[in-house]
């Protein structure tokens, strides 16, 4: 997802205004990468969920840009989510986690290594360790004995 982050800001660096208010620490620049991956991340991770995050990020990013470039911004963001939502709907939700690496499971084998089996898809667990997972249940119960 990295990538549609930065395909997102490379078109939209040209047309970045170069100058920032006083009380700004970062650059407009940095500002929007740090909108354009913070949306794109999110996207990943909470797509159900994530109504229109063209819009989003158009109406995060705008106040950076020149009022004739606003259209030009626009499209180039639509048109790298459209992609990024193409691509989010071959992979499975559960394969990659935020930062486009496969997931593993969080358990230990007996050698002391990591296991190298994907997590089910609610879980973060293989089907070999999902009696590791906690319910909410389980921890209400251990939070009342104690």
């Amino acid at each position: 997802m990295y990538h549609f982050s930065r395909a997102i800001y490379r078109d939209l660096a040209p047309y970045v205004l170069d100058d920032k208010l006083s009380e700004q620490r970062q650059s407009n620049r940095t500002l929007v990468l740090h909108e354009c991956e913070s949306a794109i991340e999110r996207l990943m991770t909470d797509r159900r969920y994530f109504a229109r995050p063209s819009r989003t990020l158009y109406n995060d990013v705008r106040p950076y840009f020149a009022i004739a470039d606003l259209p030009r911004v626009y499209v180039a963001i639509d048109r790298h989510v459209q992609m990024a939502q193409k691509f989010l709907a071959m992979v499975p939700d559960y394969a990659f986690d935020s930062q486009g690496v496969p997931r593993r499971c969080q358990a230990m084998t007996r050698k002391g290594k990591p296991c190298q089996r994907q997590p089910l898809r609610a879980s973060d667990y293989c089907p070999s360790h999902q009696h590791l997972t906690e319910n909410f249940e389980e921890l209400e119960l251990v939070e009342l004995a104690a």
